[in-house]
């Protein structure tokens, strides 16, 4: 007889929330197969079914029992157990009276508190058909919903009504009642083509059947691919292509239990309107897919996915034209009422609008993310004045119709305004880079007035509400700080933007100053870049103690940490590293216990040991070679050049104690090795490293 079976758990509901419909699916597999975990039931491969009205999983090679386990119960030790006289204690023949044997049936085992009594026994494994239930019912009240609701007269909660289940394992059925549903071993099919039941007798039956019969494709990523495929042919039919975009294609497929293209058309008077809006509202509020031509232009054709093979599709490409005419017509609308102002009309309205109650309005933060962005600009030799002005132009749309509709047109419709304003492309092209990037993995402004204005904006937001004592918490990030950090940081890195960022931070704190004052604002703004910017050579593979060696000295250009960086990574493959890297740390625990603070100055005459002298006159020589190549910024050959002191240096603290007791020799020796030590501070603080063995 086999030990085990396909199990298959299918939950019947109404039309589940879209957006969430993989997260719960894939919910319900994990929690399924962390309580079979928990239970000892061994199983095979997984996998998830996902549709609008159901959520099910199915497990391969599910065993039917729990496999029998040994038990040792413990009872008093063997001093309480018997007396003097080997006879048996009260306590003994109580936890041999609670195991159900006599004395002499019990054993003796070690423990840590010393040896006792114990009874060892086979606890027979219990069937999976008592303890499903259970697993089924806390895998579905661990699911994140945030919101639940109860239905009829039930007092069951869930986030949709539940109108069947499908609990099978082989052949069987596991009887239970789970949010007032029976189980049983029937599903349905698609609510139009087959609303009737199906009878599903063994699970791996369960797809197919619903395919075939029911009109049903319950695998979501199936149905992804198959939508994908549709919409691709349905554009190429039309001469086009269609925007596949990955979100809308999950939602759509989500939506679908049995999906079937429908190409409807529009106006081409709407093509008037900046095409975004048109895709906006074609894929946020209608769920269709825009198609553009060869040239990259939106044609005035969508396709929308129906979930029926209806014999009239006319029928429904009607309708959906219908529905989306008058929120076209709304863009237009938009469109042309707020064509009759230029761009820059809109300023004033920018001081009716808060930006943060302590910092003031938008036309304020205007007025500094300007005056920021011409002093960012003269260091990378874009023009300050176009930064100014496009500075001051990039919060305008907010006050338009457009943008009030549809707040993703942010950025987009200041752009088609100036464009329409005559105004120069560098501010053109400014306002359609201003809040790049917008997200991880975002494109990033790539025009010097656009970089010079994304990360004035960006800096000033930074100071401003750690001016304010507002620094992100936990998850608690309400101004999305951490976004800008990272966001400054991928534009100066990328970009290989040569740039002080502490001089930047500095000059944001000065146009904060007459609003609002905080110490060391700077310094703590920078401090939290640079978690960031750790974070993203952790990512690229730099190990931990490599960042801090490099980090530890504050530098100011950001742009120069990599060089740092790779410079370390090879020097800690050379075979001095490891005992410069000791070397390090030895000076500078002597300079830290001398309390050695300012900078000393070597004086040749003092020496009076070889080994002093000939790491001094090697130090000199290797200074002449380092100094060219650290202008260059060639950290590299720079710690190359500096390794050539191991021997010298071991020799030193071999033959010379520093802590000589007459102090000129002494603080001469002390300036010898600080003057090594600080060679080295030029690329990195090598005492940071860990030794590689």
């Amino acid at each position: 007889m086999a030990d085990s079976a396909d199990l298959l758990f299918e939950i019947g509901t109404e039309e589940l929330p879209p957006k969430a419909l993989k997260g719960l699916a894939e919910a319900l597999l994990r929690e399924f197969l962390a309580g079979l975990g928990r239970a000892d039931l061994t199983h095979g491969f997984a996998e998830y079914f996902a549709t609008p009205r159901r959520l099910a999983i199915m497990i391969k090679d599910c065993s039917f029992q729990q496999p029998d386990r040994k038990v040792e119960k413990r009872g008093p030790s063997i001093k309480a157990a018997f007396d003097s006289l080997g006879k048996p204690s009260k306590p003994a023949e109580g936890f041999a009276r609670s195991c159900g044997v006599n004395v002499q049936d019990l054993i003796q085992v070690q423990t840590d508190k010393g040896d006792c009594l114990a009874f060892v026994y086979i606890e027979q494994g219990r069937k999976a058909v008592t303890l499903l239930p259970g697993i089924a019912e806390s895998a579905l009240a661990k699911l994140p919903i945030p919101k639940r609701m109860r239905w009829g007269s039930s007092e069951v909660q869930f986030v949709r009504p539940v109108h069947w289940l499908l609990f099978l394992h082989g052949s069987e059925v596991i009887p239970c009642t789970l949010l007032d549903a029976h189980a049983s071993n029937f599903t349905y099919g698609h609510r139009f083509h087959h609303p009737d039941a199906i009878l599903i007798a063994s699970p791996g039956e369960y797809a197919e059947a619903l395919r075939l019969k029911g009109h049903v494709i319950p695998r979501l990523d199936e149905r992804i691919d198959r939508i994908r495929d549709l919409v691709v042919q349905a554009a190429e039919s039309l001469g086009g292509r269609a925007d596949l975009d990955a979100d809308l294609l999950d939602e759509v497929a989500a939506l679908n239990e049995w999906p079937v293209p429908i190409v409807g058309s529009f106006e081409p008077r709407f093509l008037e309107v900046p095409h975004e809006a048109l895709v906006l509202t074609m894929k946020l509020n209608q769920k269709y897919f825009p198609i553009f031509d060869a040239k990259g232009m939106l044609m005035n054709h969508f396709i929308t996915i129906a979930n029926i093979d209806s014999p009239y599709p006319e029928l429904i490409k009607e309708g959906n034209e219908r529905v989306v005419r008058p929120r076209l017509s709304d863009a237009m609308f938009f469109w042309q009422r707020d064509g009759r102002k230029r761009l820059e009309d809109h300023i004033e309205s920018l001081k009716q609008v808060v930006f943060q109650k302590q910092l003031g309005s938008m036309y304020d933060k205007s007025l500094r993310v300007s005056c920021l962005a011409a002093f960012i600009a003269d260091h990378i030799n874009a023009d300050a004045k176009l930064a100014e002005r496009a500075a001051l132009l990039s919060r305008c749309d907010l006050m338009t119709e457009m943008v009030l509709e549809f707040p993703e047109m942010q950025g987009i419709m200041g752009r088609y305004m100036a464009m329409g304003d005559g105004e120069p492309p560098q501010i053109i092209d400014a306002l359609a880079e201003f809040y790049l990037p917008r997200f991880s993995g975002d494109r990033l402004p790539l025009s010097l007035v656009g970089i010079a204005v994304s990360l004035a904006d960006k800096i000033d937001t930074l100071v401003g509400i750690f001016s304010l004592g507002l620094k992100p918490s936990g998850d608690k990030d309400p101004y999305a700080l951490r976004r800008a950090a990272l966001g400054i940081l991928r534009i100066i890195l990328e970009n290989q933007i040569d740039i002080n960022l502490i001089q930047l931070l500095s000059q944001a704190e000065m146009g904060l100053a007459k609003i609002v004052r905080a110490e060391a604002v700077t310094a703590l703004v920078y401090d939290f870049m640079m978690d960031r910017l750790k974070g993203i050579y952790l990512e690229r593979g730099f190990s931990a103690d490599i960042c801090e060696s490099v980090l530890t000295l504050r530098p100011s250009n950001p742009n120069d940490v990599e060089y740092r960086m790779t410079a370390v990574a090879s020097f800690r493959k050379l075979v001095e590293a490891d005992a410069l890297t000791a070397a390090n740390k030895r000076i500078r625990n002597i300079l830290r216990k001398a309390e050695i603070k300012d900078a000393l100055k070597v004086d040749a005459a003092l020496f009076r040991e070889d080994a002093e002298i000939q790491l001094y006159h090697r130090l000199r020589a290797i200074k002449s070679t380092v100094s060219p190549l650290l202008q260059q910024g060639n950290y590299s050959s720079v710690l190359k050049e500096l390794s050539r002191l191991r021997d010298a240096v071991d020799h030193f603290f071999d033959e010379v104690m520093v802590m000589a007791e007459a102090p000129a020799i002494r603080n001469n020796r002390l300036a010898l090795l600080q003057d090594i030590y600080r060679q080295f501070l030029k690329v990195a603080d090598i005492s940071c490293l860990q030794g590689q063995g």
